[in-house]
């Protein structure tokens, strides 16, 4: 299993993707598993994301205890820019068309 912070890190990078990306079911999807791992495999609870001008601050609460995590902003986007610079080679998967 890999380490908790590991885990953070996996999250965090899906999760950035998944904000900029709504309609991307298979973001949305991913990012659900992943923060679901967190809260079950590792029991974490109230995890919050924070922003500053340099980094991702990650807070919550394991085995009672108020914890943080800090990732740099270029770490955790670079996904999301490659993203930004060839649309081409990231495909949109949005969720089914309810209406029909």
């Amino acid at each position: 299993m890999k380490s908790l912070r590991d885990n953070l890190y996996n999250w965090l990078t899906i999760k950035a993707v998944a904000d900029f990306r709504k309609e991307d079911e298979a973001a949305q999807q991913t990012a659900a598993l992943f923060y679901e791992k967190l809260t079950a495999d590792f029991k974490l609870e109230n995890i919050e994301v924070t922003k500053d001008d340099s980094f991702y601050i990650v807070t919550y609460v394991h085995e009672e205890e108020a914890q943080k995590a800090t990732f740099p902003i270029e770490l955790i986007e670079v996904m999301l820019e490659q993203m930004k610079e060839e649309p081409h080679k990231f495909k949109n998967y949005p969720g089914e068309d309810k209406n029909g």
